[in-house]
């Protein structure tokens, strides 16, 4: 049996849509309610420790994806709970879904690398697809106002942007042939490195980009509503941008899917 968690999320609603087929597939989410899906769908809660064990029983592949969304601490704790209950449940394999490598300068690292170690050492077998940051949150980061201008601290910089439906693709895969890639570390960035002038060219002749500076996108942030531990995460996936850290790409998405990735700069532009 496979259970996929976080099911409701948007990278997992992606991969219950590509396992639809399958009857040997659950989904597991916090609020079951959320599903509307032709799977069986269990409650599995990170914040319930106690609920886990039964949640993850006849588990045979648990495909856990991030639970990134709150401080280090809060992720950790959640991330903890999950392996220690797959592992008394006697999950055999667990594929985490973490953070690329080039993103080790992000301050939302920690929490995956941390995950990642507790997994090696957790005596189950393993897989982690390090994902690389979505083209889609590249467009939220650098979206065009209503007179088509693009304003963020991007400088010069570029990501090797990957789309969530690639990502989605891989993680299906993986999942239904585990033990194939056990002990395996993946790199899923993108192929293609994109930065904020390749978006406006993106969204039109009209279009422009107009780097800020740091200081000034966190005062935007910090008056959007973000929430407290948003805006120093935001700011930071900025400045890793803009210092050349996020441009490395890699071929592993290619080889795992088969196929050329779908494009980053149309996903962002759409």
């Amino acid at each position: 049996m496979i259970l996929v968690t976080g099911a409701a999320g948007a990278l997992g609603t992606l991969v219950a849509e590509r396992l639809a087929g399958r009857g040997d597939t659950v989904l597991g989410t916090r609020d079951p309610r959320q599903i509307q899906a032709p799977l069986p769908v269990r409650r599995i809660d990170f914040d319930d420790p106690d609920g886990l064990s039964q949640g993850f029983a006849g588990v045979d592949v648990l495909l856990m994806i991030s639970a990134g969304y709150g401080e280090d601490d809060t992720v950790m704790a959640r991330h903890g709970a999950a392996l220690d209950a797959a592992r008394k449940a006697g999950v055999g394999h667990v594929v985490y879904t973490s953070l690329t490598a080039a993103g080790d300068h992000l301050p939302y690292a920690l929490p995956h690398r941390w995950t990642e170690r507790r997994l090696q050492e957790s005596g189950m077998d393993w897989t982690i697809l390090r994902n690389g940051l979505y083209a889609e949150l590249l467009a939220g980061l650098a979206a065009p106002s209503a007179d088509n201008r693009i304003t963020a601290p991007l400088g010069d910089g570029r990501l090797a942007a990957v789309t969530r439906a690639d990502l989605a693709d891989v993680a299906a895969l993986v999942a239904v042939d585990a033990a194939a890639h056990a002990g395996r570390v993946h790199e899923l960035v993108g192929e293609q490195a994109i930065g904020g002038a390749d978006l406006a060219q993106a969204h039109g002749a009209d279009a422009t980009y107009e780097p800020e500076t740091l200081a000034q996108a966190r005062e935007r942030l910090a008056a959007s509503g973000a929430e407290p531990f948003q805006v120093p995460m935001l700011i930071g996936t900025y400045s890793a941008i803009a210092a050349g850290f996020m441009a490395r790409t890699s071929g592993d998405l290619r080889r795992l899917l088969g196929r050329a990735p779908r494009s980053p700069l149309a996903a962002a532009a759409a």
